[in-house]
Order: C-alpha cells, then sequence, then structure tokens
C-alpha cells in the first residue's frame, strides 16, 4: 500500500465539558476544560464587542468567507478588530474575570483576505486560561470598548476581577 492509498488520519480536538476527571478514570483525564473561556471580538470602527463563540475553532462570524494569512499586506485596507480571550474563575466572594488575552486580526472584505497569527492566538488563549491579563498593548479606543463591555455584562464580575486588569484597561483621560 503507497502513501496515497492510506487513509489520513483525523486528529480531534475535544472540548471537555465540566470537570474531565468526574467519577471515572480513562479518557480526558489530565485535559483541560474550555469550558469558561469565551472568545470576544472587538469591532473598533463599529465600537462593539461581541462573544462570537465560533472564534474558538477560528470560524466566528467576523471571520467567516475571509481567507487568512500570516502576511499582513494581503489585507492591506483592511479593518482591524481584536480577538480577546476572556476567562472565568471563582473565588470566596464569586465569579470574576481570571484571564483577559488580547490579540489582533484585520479582515479586508472587499478582498476576501485577513491576517492573524493563528498560533498567537492559540498562545493567547493559553495565556488567558492561565489566569493572565495581557492587554496593555491595546489603542485607547479598544480598551474602552472592552472595559465597558466586562463592566456592562457583568459589573459585579468586573468589580472582583484583580486590579491589573482595571489599570491595564484605565485610559488617560
Amino acid at each position: 500500500m503507497t502513501n496515497e492509498e492510506k487513509p489520513k488520519q483525523k486528529i480531534g480536538f475535544t472540548i471537555i465539558k465540566n470537570d474531565p476527571t468526574d467519577g471515572h478514570k480513562g479518557f480526558g483525564i489530565g485535559s483541560l476544560s474550555l469550558e469558561n473561556v469565551s472568545p470576544v471580538i472587538i469591532d473598533i470602527e463599529e465600537d462593539l464587542a461581541r462573544v462570537e463563540v465560533g472564534a474558538m475553532h477560528a470560524r466566528s462570524d467576523t471571520e467567516r468567507g475571509i481567507k487568512f494569512t500570516t502576511n499582513r499586506e494581503d489585507s492591506l485596507g483592511g479593518k482591524l478588530y481584536w480577538l480577546v480571550w476572556v476567562t472565568i474563575d471563582y473565588n470566596p466572594q464569586g465569579p470574576y474575570y481570571a484571564g483577559v488575552s488580547a490579540c489582533e486580526m484585520v479582515i479586508n472584505r472587499e478582498k476576501r483576505r485577513g491576517y492573524k497569527n493563528l498560533a498567537d492566538h492559540v498562545n493567547r488563549m493559553d495565556k488567558s486560561m492561565k489566569r493572565h491579563i495581557l492587554v496593555d498593548f491595546m489603542d485607547d479606543r479598544s480598551k474602552n470598548i472592552l472595559r465597558e463591555f466586562l463592566q456592562s455584562h457583568n459589573k459585579e464580575m468586573w468589580d472582583r476581577s484583580e486590579e491589573k486588569l482595571h489599570q491595564d484597561l484605565s485610559v488617560e483621560a
């Protein structure tokens, strides 16, 4: 049998809900649960932030129909978006925004081309899951949109969040 005749093995990515060690031993032990991670896409021009669950698999409404490359010139003249991975955790006072990590994405709808660094997106999701706050490099307008979104989504969770998140999303007037 030659290489061309062998069926390719598919390697799937399994999202495991709740506690992966919940009562049984075997598949899923030691796997990370992505249940408390949400992708938030910021449309700067529209002053809009929204949760787009499809971004977990690079298939959000914003990304649909776009061919992405790692070359910024392919999407020249495009619109800048931020993909922000938001991880929620619990402390004795209740839920809070534990990890918030942003990465950029440029989309040129006219050309149907976009720029993103997939490895960076995956690394930023991992950082968020590990409770890191990485948003200080965002522009002021984007910081305002994200801060207002997180506050309006749940003021109590915002209030319980780390001071670093508050500081990194504050903007000088």
